[in-house]
């Protein structure tokens, strides 16, 4: 029996948990949940979005499954996501993105994975005010983290039977850092000679993926880039409820679905806990539970293309619980 940390998260995240929860116990699986709160509802009671605890399960676990959490923009306490990802250092985000039986998109046979630089960048938050009409942020691009991050992108396309990575920037206008980013992922790739290397710029990036997004593999990106790039390509196959996500570091790991917490249907039982279980899908082959991960990505396509019980975003009437019991019956 292994533990797990779950975070329930806030908004729809308690709902998606419990059919997390259902399900993988009607998988059998072996798996023990140690639950743990964080978000805004955390911080009411505690005056902390994430609390020591819940690092402390964490890490002591190795793995976690994250529901979402509500961050208010412009405003507010830090994000959980980003807090986590470097107290972490959850140094990669792996966010794969490819057609799913039952979900109409304009294309067919979308099968990429972005891997994103997860701890720098603009994400590291290395503000300040020059003056009151002028605000400064500043880019932060260093020689380890895309190093690293170059090598999780190669040895990933390596262990998954990918043929190409493309690495994303801005080279050409930001030569210092983008141009470093680049220069580190040419250094790795002469170590994979087995895997196709090319280079992109985002512009041009974001416009090939919506005109023939199925010529590309293993994208490999800086922070900002990449956060931006795995939500169109989760439009590419239906939008973000359907997108799984994982943060990976060298200790831990945590998976997640990467919507909001949608805070409107909140206690409706609306909710769509489809990018969830691909996330908990993901951590399920991460620990080497692939019969499990398979028995489950069976259950959930079958329900999904057979159409009978889907939820609101998807096109039906069914409720989250419906939804849920639909899944458990095909398992």
């Amino acid at each position: 029996m292994r533990e797990i940390t779950l975070i329930k998260g806030d908004g729809i995240g308690p709902e998606i948990s419990e059919s997390v929860i259902e399900i993988f116990g009607a998988l059998k699986a072996p798996i023990k949940w140690d639950i743990q709160e964080a978000g805004a509802n955390v911080f009411e009671k505690e005056g902390t979005v994430l609390p020591q605890k819940v690092l402390d399960s964490i890490k002591r676990n190795k793995i976690a499954l994250k529901a979402p959490v509500t961050t208010p923009i412009g405003y507010g306490f830090k994000s959980v996501n980003v807090t986590l990802r470097k107290e972490l250092n959850l140094y990669a985000s792996l966010r794969p993105a490819y057609n799913i039986p039952g979900i109409k998109t304009k294309f067919d046979n979308v099968n990429l994975v972005t891997v994103r630089e997860n701890t720098e960048d603009l994400y590291a938050g290395i503000e300040r005010k020059i003056d009151d009409n002028t605000m400064e942020s500043i880019k932060l691009i260093t020689r380890s983290a895309s190093t690293k991050i170059a090598e999780f992108a190669f040895d990933y396309a390596m262990k998954n039977n990918r043929k190409t990575v493309t690495a994303v920037s801005k080279a050409n206008i930001c030569k210092l850092t983008d141009g470093l980013f680049l220069e580190c992922a040419r250094e790795v790739a002469k170590k994979y000679s087995q895997i196709n290397y090319n280079e992109i710029l985002i512009d041009n990036l974001c416009m090939q993926l919506v005109q023939n997004p199925t010529k590309y593999d293993v994208l490999l990106l800086p922070n900002l880039y990449g956060d931006i790039v795995s939500d169109l390509a989760a439009g590419l196959i239906g939008g973000l409820g359907v997108a799984q996500g994982a943060n990976i570091g060298t200790d831990c790991a945590v998976f997640e679905p990467v919507h909001g917490s949608a805070p409107d249907i909140q206690g409706q039982n609306k909710a769509n806990p489809t990018a969830i279980l691909l996330s908990a899908i993901m951590m399920l082959e991460y620990i080497n539970e692939k019969e499990i991960a398979t028995k489950l990505r069976n259950a959930l396509f079958a329900t999904l293309q057979e159409g009978k019980h889907l939820t609101i975003d998807l096109g039906g009437n069914s409720t989250t619980s419906q939804f849920t019991q639909a899944i458990i019956e095909k398992i």
